[in-house]
């Protein structure tokens, strides 16, 4: 790529500028090779001529595409140099308010000046377990970067940080520790976590400062390595520190101050315990005054002092030495306020006896005040023969004094920093530790002296360790992917290392010039121009000869000599030394004692190292033997070495702290003062190592959905990507040098992505300007297409409008000669008119003449005519009705005679079928049935007319005969006919006239009603008009009520958000209880396996088969569960469909009837029950009192008795086993029957057994009489024993009766009692039930009679017709009832016959067994039959719903269902069958009244299923098994606990389960807090395998394809970038996962309301986790990351309404993602889109809006950026918002819990235990 395609025109560039450092330029020309000048013109379009050097070929550098500026790593950028960096920085510090930018392997951060909400736990939360190139920079990503690399490659890490002061080293250092104590965490409860921690205010006290540039300088450097043990949590820490600053505590610049203790302790100086250190405000000394200003803006010190004394108490200062190390503090202040007067000569000088502040300082010390006093003004000069005290100067006195201050504040701070690494110190095995150096950057002023020389020394060390670090990782990278290597140069600073550190170098010759006794600064500085004068990087400055110039890496620096040996010597009086060593105060003493290891610190880099070493890197300081004292400069190379090994030995993360100006304003950026940070701090460096090679790295599979816009479609059909990918490259990019292909990765040069990007973004322009074409085009067509249209339409309206206009002008000319005609025409008819009537007048009176002669003759004529017509009409007519009177007659009778005819047919048609189907349409069926009924009935008609001829025949003879006498009798008899007629004809009429009577009676009854009715009316109407009143008014109340009701709801709507928030800290108190609680057990364990003897110990398990019979076994059926499974298909069908079937609803009809028939009878047998109950009470006799040894006899007879008992219903369990499995062998082969000969076989052996079973009764009651008259013989003194041989047959009559047999037999008499008064009272109570049925039988019989007679008196008042009607349908009503009657009645006996065919084929295999038995044991029983004891068994009972246990079979009983259940083992069974046993068991143990045995079970319960959960803590299915179990028993104690409440919803037979005795509302807390532990659990175990879906599913993965782009990415890849990685999810993946979560929750019969709270949290998590990565990611905030978010939402709300699951609130808590998608889509321009913006997010914060607007990304060069002021825009609308400062989401956040009451419909007694349980301990009560 040629120098012309680069700068061709519009191209932009960057050219130097004095203010900005750099400047963007625009070229408005071509360059061609050879021009010595660029054409540019400036963003402020001013043009400007740029020289270019044609010799060097020295062009400015190229500016990056838009779609590169603001990325997250520096080396994504295509053209990587000084302007491109610094503006990248730029815009993301000021624009976009990021802090953070990578750097390759480097960390840049920039200090805002500004508290961000960028440290919270929930940040620490989002980082941890991330991969460092997923999120957006930040220090919390590098440290999780070296904590995942610490524990995957099993090696020691170091973070470092450097900068100038104030680039916030200290806080950057700070949260990075904070990151690990949180991450890393204590493995045991010292809390190590929390001391390292504690440590950082402690340090900052002590060893911070205020300066010019920063208001928390650290004026040491320190490295803090914190351990880990083999599972990486933290064991302990250890800290060096290097090179504190000792010259501040004397003296401080202007508007700087000493250590923050100092001002600390004034603050603190008015609390009663520090008034003896006489301390007063800071201002009142010299040490602390010296700044000016004592105080820091937002600072209180003392808060910090308190937070200073608790750090110290937590690392385990005890309060004594606090006392001793406020004390030393404060007595530096004093010794900076002694008074020292100079005396008259000016060699010598005095202090007060009086003076205030020695004093204090000797009683703080606890030293000599006299001898303090002298030694401070004089000094002892040794020689080989005498000893001389010498006096000082005023300024030696000064400078002594203050060298002792520094000297002490040295000593305590060492001596401050041994004891926290003491306290950090553990005992521990250090598996590899984490160090964190906070050290200075490189400092440059205009006066440098000794310490910054040493600060400069040190990072050039660091430096050299950092581009040793760099060029390998370029190496690694290279070798990894196989790329060619080729050797990079890169600045090597070892020569400037070597002219400081060698033989004979700058530290030597200073340790050389400190031991001479008259060395000077002078001298030294003479020996270095002499010695290194020949140097590269030592220069000798021109115009001074105390100083010299070293070229550091990243800028010249000239120090200056004056003080330096000083300094380096770091003296100090040896008899003041001396004087504190005789201190009273044991502190001061150890301060400045000899005996101390003067040995440096040893690394502990060495993965065998058992412990940390928690001596300081700095040796303390020896005060005597100054020829032996090492030197400062020689310690702080000795330590520096030390640092050096320890970071070479372990894998280097690089933090650079850049400040971003002067002036500490916040959020503004001085490009100057950046620049020379960034030179300063190797960031540049690793830039240009970067450069020189491929900077620019791409895996195919990114480019090539980066690039396939480049691809030509022959080119796509070829499968493999790389090859693709090599083909495109080779075609665009003609030189071979500017990429190579890597085994993963393409590798570019500088500026080939550029021009990658260059050619994309022309592929798009061109096809962007195609696609404008075509459309420019076609709206042109269509404005032309419009406008011809128009035109069009316009001519023709003119010429339509011309032609109007002369249509209007002919009409009106053709107008006027009507007009002038008509006028014309008008004065001829005129004067014709008048000529007209005169002659009309004279013809009328002539013609009226002659007619009305005429008239006169006429009307003769007319009257005459009129008489003759009367007179012939009448003739005429009276001949007509002569005739009609004659025809009528003749048409009546012939008419009558028809009609008969026509109504006989008539009748016998209303009688016939077909008439009936007219009537009733739709009847068919039922016509058929009658039709044939009629046909059986024609056949009887047949067969009875048959014999209606015979007695016809017979008839008509007997009629002849009766006529024969009936003619003789009316002869006789003829007048009294005649006679009798007439009277019957009137009483005919009398009735008719009654009949009227009775009409006009009802028609006068008709009007009143009627009027009657009309009044109603009217009253309702008026009523109705009050009513309206009414409810206006009451209308009006209410909304005046609302008005108040609003107050009421929101005090309501307060109290519950007050009893959310109690509730929420209930359950946080249920979870830290849950928590201690596991701690305990964890320590109890512990503790076990201490006191036990190694060894390995398994526990039983019991496993058994999943066997079952049916879904639900332990249900027993009954008529209602039929009819409700009958009703169920009719719900199901919905009642439009139901209700067409009549027979159906007339057959549920009849069941409603008589369900509610048996209720009713159900209802009076329970009241007779409750009052037989209340009589037994009433009536029970109290008991006798007996002898202690008939009460044993008694206890033995009854053991006895239970013991056949129990071996009754063993037996009877095994008839029962017995039964079911013959049966379920009847349903498998239900098609084959039994011939009849083997069930009357079978019934016959039945009557039999049944036979042979009453005579054994029979002869019980014999045997029972018989003893009892034995005793009474026995007690009357009888003895008849040979008469009861000789009259009796009982087989032991021949031994003798004593008084055992005789008590024996008066129990069993008493047995046949109870057996016959029971038989009694059930033969009563049958004959009452029958009565009683009997009696409703005649109640429905008479309810009956009365329908039928309603139904009579109604058809009496219908029309003939109507009549027949009717009882056509009443007919096929009854018909229908009968026939639904007879359908009941065969389904019910079908379903006897099933039943019966079942229990005969169990019978008979039963049967068959005992007759095999009966036949083996026939001997045996005639054998025993005299000598076998007769018991007799009692009547079986129904379950009551009680398990009883033994109570040794209780740990057996909770291992069986409690600890070594398997929710498998029940699948099938009841839900929750194992609370069902549990309450079973439970209601026993109060039924019997024993409350230990109760405590014993609910707390041995309790216990077992937290073992069970402990062990499981992973399995959703056992967790979710358990929460369900617990959540039964709990609702079962309050279903079943008497409390009416919660007794709403139980049946009759459900009330009889309840409680009697005990209380257990402790417990159902207790189970409460249980379930609240169990759900915190299963939210744990259900998040733990959601979680790390859910960023890959809803963020990354492309479920809509073709969305999102690829874009440039820098040395840190993104994990998610791999073509088909392991650890990316798909949004069916949640899914799937919700779904097997649904489904076993469903299936182990979890509370559908408790399933809704599972799901709404989490789908709080899915939100918050997939928010809070997209508020730390900048990659994934674009257009299409917003579409990709709605279809996930959308699929995840479809999920929800089709499990029904929407009413549980899970969409709100996704309320602020669905905003944020939306944020990412809208506009974001104008003043509309900002407001449209705020009332659309209403649940995002201010700060989270703010963010994903920073964050925006474009995805293509077409998409404009979010500009700065839009932001402030909405920054401006959102300030009256009062949000929470949070920018995350608390994605641990977890919603109280409810668990309703729901109550179960099951009863007790209806649940079967099945046989895998293994509970056959368990006996039915």
């Amino acid at each position: 790529m040629s120098v012309s395609e680069l700068y061709s025109k519009y191209t932009r560039v960057w050219i130097p500028d004095p203010e900005e450092v750099w400047r963007s330029a625009e070229l408005i020309k071509d360059y061609k090779e050879g021009e010595k000048s660029l054409q540019l013109k400036l963003e402020d379009e001013t043009i400007q001529e740029y020289p270019v050097d044609v010799q060097k070929n020295q062009l400015p550098f190229l500016r990056n595409p838009d779609i590169l500026v603001g990325e997250n790593d520096l080396t994504a950028l295509s053209y990587l140099h000084e302007p491109a960096v610094l503006h990248n920085l730029k815009v993301r510090f000021l624009e976009s308010n990021h802090i953070y930018t990578y750097c390759g392997i480097v960390l840049v951060a920039i200090n805002p000046y500004e508290q961000l909400p960028i440290y919270g736990q929930d940040v620490i939360y989002a980082y941890s377990g991330q991969n460092m190139g997923d999120m957006d920079p930040h220090i919390f990503a590098v440290a999780e970067e070296a904590y995942k690399q610490m524990a995957r490659d099993e090696k020691n890490q170091s973070i470092i940080v450097s900068g100038e002061s104030g680039a916030g080293k200290t806080v950057s250092a700070k949260y990075a520790m904070r990151y690990f104590a949180t991450v890393g965490g204590s493995a045991n409860e010292t809390n190590i976590e929390e001391k390292v921690l504690a440590s950082s205010p402690i340090m900052e006290a002590i060893g911070n400062a205020k300066t010019t540039r920063n208001d928390n300088s650290s004026r040491f450097g320190k490295y803090i390595q914190i351990g880990f043990d083999k599972r990486y949590h933290i064991i302990g820490a250890n800290m060096r520190t290097y090179l504190l600053e000792k010259s501040r505590v004397v003296f401080q610049a202007d508007d700087e101050r000493n250590y923050h203790i100092f001002y600390q302790l004034c603050a603190a100086a008015s609390v009663p315990e520090f008034k003896e250190l006489a301390l007063t405000c800071a201002e009142d000394f010299f040490y602390t005054s010296q700044g000016g200003d004592t105080s820091i803006e937002g600072i209180d010190d003392a808060e910090d002092f308190e937070k200073t004394r608790q750090a110290f108490t937590l690392l385990g200062v005890r309060e004594s030495h606090q006392i001793s190390i406020f004390k030393i503090i404060a007595s530096i202040l004093h010794l900076g306020n002694v008074e020292i007067k100079s005396e008259r000569d000016g060699d010598s000088c005095s202090i007060s006896p009086q003076d205030e502040h020695l004093n204090n300082f000797c009683q703080l010390l606890g030293v000599e005040h006299s001898q303090m006093m002298h030694w401070l003004c004089h000094c002892k000069l040794v020689t080989t023969s005498e000893t001389y005290v010498k006096t000082m100067s005023l300024q030696q006195v000064v400078n002594a004094r203050n060298a002792l201050a520094k000297h002490i504040y040295a000593q305590l701070f060492a001596w401050i920093v041994e004891h926290i690494n003491k306290a950090l110190h553990t005992f521990h095995k250090q598996h590899s530790f984490i160090g964190v150096l906070d050290i200075y950057g490189f400092e440059t002023f205009e006066v440098n002296s000794f310490e910054q020389f040493c600060i400069n020394y040190a990072n050039e060390k660091l430096q050299q360790q950092f581009n040793s670090h760099v060029f390998k990782l370029e190496q690694e990278e290279y070798m990894k992917e196989q790329i060619p290597w080729t050797l990079i140069d890169f600045y090597d600073n070892q020569p400037c290392i070597d002219l400081i550190e060698a033989k004979l170098g700058i530290l030597d010759l200073l340790d050389e010039e400190c031991k001479v006794p008259k060395g000077t600064d002078q001298n030294w500085a003479q020996k270095l121009y002499d010695r290194h004068s020949s140097s590269q990087h030592f220069q000798k400055p021109r115009m001074s000869n105390t100083s010299f110039i070293v070229v550091h890496f990243a800028d010249k620096v000239e120090y200056h000599s004056d003080g330096f040996l000083e300094k380096n010597r770091d003296t100090v009086n040896e008899e003041q030394i001396n004087i504190l060593k005789a201190s009273k105060f044991p502190l001061v003493t150890d301060l400045f004692n000899d005996d101390k290891d003067p040995s440096p610190a040893t690394t502990t880099s060495g993965k065998g190292s058992s412990k940390i070493n928690v001596r300081s890197a700095r040796p303390p300081v020896k005060a005597s033997n100054k020829e032996h004292k090492k030197t400062v400069g020689h310690q702080f190379r000795t330590s520096l070495h030390l640092l050096m090994d320890t970071l070479n030995a372990t894998t280097p993360h690089y933090v650079r702290c850049i400040k971003p100006n002067d002036e500490k304003l916040p959020f503004h950026f001085d490009p100057r003062r950046a620049v020379q940070q960034l030179r300063a701090c190797g960031v540049l460096e690793t830039i240009r190592i970067s450069a020189a090679g491929y900077p620019s790295r791409w895996a195919y599979h990114d480019f090539f959905n980066r690039y396939r816009v480049l691809i030509k479609k022959h080119e796509l059909a070829n499968t493999d990507k790389k090859a693709i990918c090599k083909s495109v490259l080779e075609n665009l990019i003609k030189d071979p040098d500017k990429f190579q292909f890597g085994r993963t990765k393409i590798f570019f040069r500088a500026g080939q992505v550029a021009y990658l990007e260059k050619l994309r973004a022309d592929k798009f322009r061109a096809a962007t300007i195609m696609i404008q074409k075509t459309v420019r085009g076609w709206l042109q067509k269509v404005k032309y297409r419009r406008l011809k249209r128009a035109t069009l339409t316009l001519q023709r309206y003119c010429r339509g409008h011309l032609a109007r206009r002369l249509a209007e002008h002919l009409r009106q000319t053709r107008a006027a000669l009507v007009f002038q005609k008509q006028y014309r025409m008008h004065r001829a008819r005129l004067a014709y008119q008048r000529v007209h009537r005169a002659a009309v007048v004279i013809q009328a009176f002539t013609r009226g003449m002659f007619v009305r002669r005429i008239y006169h003759q006429v009307l003769m004529e007319h009257k005459a005519t009129i008489i003759q017509k009367h007179v012939r009409g009448w003739m005429a007519r009276r001949h007509f009705q002569r005739l009609r009177d004659a025809a009528i007659v003749i048409q009546c009778a012939f008419r009558r005679l028809k009609a008969k005819q026509e109504l006989k047919a008539l009748k016998i048609e209303a009688r016939s079928a077909e008439h009936l189907k007219r009537l009733n349409v739709g009847m068919e069926n039922k016509v058929v049935q009658l039709q044939r009924k009629i046909d059986d009935q024609n056949k009887e008609f047949k067969t009875l007319s048959e014999q209606l001829s015979v007695v016809t025949s017979t008839h008509a003879m007997e009629v002849g005969k009766l006529k024969k006498e009936l003619a003789q009798y009316q002869q006789s008899q003829g007048v009294d006919t005649s006679l009798r007629l007439q009277e019957e004809v009137e009483s005919l009429r009398t009735e008719l006239q009654k009949a009227h009577s009775e009409r006009k009676v009802l028609e006068d009854a008709h009007t009143r009603e009627k009027d009657e009715l009309r009044k109603r009316v009217a009253d309702l109407e008026q009523e109705n008009a009050l009513l309206k009143d009414e409810k206006e008014q009451l209308n009006n109340q209410i909304l005046c009520q609302s008005k108040d009701g609003f107050a009421e709801n929101s005090v309501k709507e307060n109290l519950m958000k007050d009893l959310e928030e109690e509730r929420t800290r209930y359950q946080n108190l249920v979870k830290e209880y849950s928590q201690l609680e596991q701690r305990y057990d964890n320590l109890q364990d512990e503790m076990t396996i201490i006191k036990q003897t190694p060894g390995h110990r398994r526990n039983p398990s019991n496993q058994s088969s999943l066997e079952s019979d049916s879904n639900y076994p332990s249900i027993s059926t009954s008529e209602i569960g039929d009819t409700e499974d009958a009703l169920q298909p009719v719900d199901e069908i919905g009642l439009e469909k139901a209700a067409m079937d009549m027979t159906v609803f007339l057959k549920l009809q009849k069941r409603v009837r008589e369900l509610e028939q048996e209720r009713k009878k159900l209802q009076v047998q329970l009241e007779k029950r409750e009052q037989q109950d209340s009589k037994k009470v009433q009536v029970d006799p109290p008991k006798n009192d007996i002898d202690l040894d008939q009460d044993a006899d008694l206890a033995y007879n009854s053991l006895k008795r239970q013991e056949l008992e129990s071996e009754n219903k063993k037996l009877k369990n095994d008839l029962n086993e017995l039964r079911k499995a013959v049966a379920d062998q009847a349903t498998q082969n239900n098609s084959t029957h039994s011939s009849p000969d083997s069930y009357s076989l079978l019934l016959n052996q039945l009557k039999l057994a049944n036979e042979e079973l009453e005579v054994r009764k029979e002869e019980v009651l014999i045997l029972r009489t018989q003893i009892m008259s034995a005793d009474q013989r026995r007690l009357a003194g009888k003895s008849m024993e040979p008469n009861i041989n000789a009259r009796t047959s009982w087989p032991n009559s021949e031994k003798h009766v004593d008084q055992e047999d005789a008590i024996e037999a008066y129990h069993g008499v008493c047995q046949t009692n109870r057996l016959l008064e029971a038989q009694l009272q059930a033969q009563s109570r049958e004959h009452e039930e029958e009565v009683e049925s009997l009696k409703a039988q005649v109640e429905a019989l008479k309810e009956e009679m009365d329908k039928q007679q309603q139904t009579f008196c109604q058809t009496l008042l219908l029309s003939p017709e109507a009549q027949v009607e009717f009882g056509i349908q009443q007919e096929i009503t009854r018909l229908t009832n009968e026939n639904l009657d007879l359908k009941e009645l065969v389904e019910k006996l079908e379903k006897n016959e099933r039943k019966l065919k079942k229990q005969l084929k169990i019978y008979m295999k039963k049967v068959q067994d005992l007759e095999a038995a009966q036949a083996l044991a026939q001997s045996e029983s005639r054998r025993d039959e005299l000598t076998r004891q007769v018991t007799v068994q009692r009547k079986e009972k129904n379950f009551q719903g009680m398990l009883e246990y033994h109570k040794e079979d209780e740990a057996l009983l909770i291992r069986n269902l409690v600890t070594d259940l398997k929710p498998q083992m029940l699948s099938g069974t009841v839900p929750c069958l194992p609370a069902y046993i549990l309450y079973m068991c439970i209601r026993h143990a109060d039924y019997v009244n024993d409350d230990l045995k109760v405590h014993s079970l609910l707390t041995a319960t309790i216990n077992g299923i937290k073992k069970v959960l402990k062990k499981h803590n992973d399995d959703f299915e056992m967790t979710s098994f358990w929460l369900s179990n617990t959540c039964r028993l709990l609702h079962c104690l309050k279903q079943y606990s008497g409390d009416e409440g919660f007794m709403t919803q139980n049946t009759a037979k459900q009330n009889e389960h309840c409680l009697k005795n005990f209380d257990l509302t402790e417990y159902r807390q207790v189970l409460s807090d249980l379930s609240i532990q169990i759900y915190q659990q299963l939210i744990k175990i259900s998040e733990g395998v959601l979680q790390p879906m859910i960023v890959s599913a809803m963020l990354e993965n492309e479920s809509i394809q073709g969305l999102s782009g690829v874009k440039p990415t820098g040395y840190r890849k993104r994990s998610s970038s791999k073509m088909d990685g392991d650890n990316s999810y798909c949004l069916e993946a949640i899914i799937r996962q919700m779904n097997s979560f649904h489904t076993v929750m469903c299936e182990q019969g979890l509370d559908p309301e408790i399933i809704q709270q599972v799901f709404k949290q989490l789908f709080y998590m899915i939100n918050a986790v997939t928010l809070n990565n997209l508020l730390l990611r900048k990659d994934v905030c674009s257009w299409s990351t917003g579409m990709q978010l709605r279809y996930n939402i959308s699929q995840l709300e479809e999920w929800l309404r089709g499990r029904n699951l929407h009413q549980s609130g899970a969409v709100q808590t996704m309320e602020p993602l669905i905003q944020a998608a939306q944020l990412l889509q809208l506009k974001k321009k104008t003043q509309e889109d900002a407001e449209a913006i705020c009332s659309l997010c209403t649940s995002l914060s201010t700060q989270q809006i703010v963010k994903i607007l920073n964050l925006y990304t474009p995805l293509n060069e077409f998409e404009e950026r979010v500009t700065v002021a839009f932001i402030r825009t909405i920054q401006a609308q959102l300030q009256e918002r009062n949000d929470p400062q949070q920018l995350l989401l608390d994605f641990k956040h977890m919603f109280p819990v409810l668990f309703p009451f729901n109550p179960s419909s099951l009863t007790m007694d209806s649940i079967h235990i099945p046989a895998c349980l293994k509970l056959e301990f368990l006996n039915e009560v």
